[in-house]
């Protein structure tokens, strides 16, 4: 079992993320405009890094952060860790041993480190439906639950939605359920780790 404390995010590689890729075409537009490049020069100059900077942005952090999910899977087979419940969100991976009372953490933010811990270090944990607004506009558009580690509190959406759906929606119901699940199975962790 890890002691080092749980970070939901690497910095390092948020503003890599974020912030190479805009660099390298900045870099390639001031190539293209200092050098006066024309035709197919300036379109892979100008063209090129554009195209793979939205690629980069829209797709590799999901392939990087599956791999790392399919990674840290393997790893706690082979350490004989009973994967009771794994419940993959889009920022965070949670994984519940509900025999040997602990839990692996991976996220989206920070895939270099991935996270086995005691549940015992889980101090609280709680749903969180969304519900807001009055009368017929009450609804919600995510449902999560909580969890917080060593004082770091982890969200994990069991339903997300661009729209506010009527909490009597299946959708909302749904999400509840899962969310109410996840929280009774890491309780049930929680206090076998103890």
């Amino acid at each position: 079992m890890e002691t080092k404390k749980v970070k939901r995010y690497n910095m390092g590689y948020l503003l890599a993320y974020i912030f190479v890729p805009a660099i390298v075409t900045g870099v390639c537009f001031f190539v293209a405009y200092a050098t006066s490049a024309i035709g197919p020069a300036a379109v892979i100059l100008i063209m090129g890094p554009s195209t793979l900077s939205v690629l980069w942005w829209i797709f590799a952090g999901r392939v990087i952060f599956k791999a790392k999910k399919k990674k840290l899977e393997r790893e706690l087979d082979a350490q004989g860790f009973v994967r009771n419940h794994t419940f993959n969100s889009t920022g965070c991976m949670v994984v519940v041993d509900v025999v040997n009372g602990s839990i692996a953490l991976q996220f989206f933010w920070n895939p270099s480190e991935s996270y086995v811990l005691p549940a015992a270090r889980i101090s609280k944990t709680w749903v969180n439906d969304g519900r807001g607004g009055k009368g017929f506009m009450e609804g919600s558009s995510r449902v999560s639950f909580f969890l917080v580690v060593d004082g770091v509190k982890i969200r994990v959406d069991t339903f997300t939605s661009n729209k506010r759906w009527r909490m009597d929606s299946e959708y909302i119901l749904t999400g509840i359920s899962k969310a109410d699940m996840m929280v009774g199975v890491l309780e049930e962790a929680r206090k076998k780790g103890a």
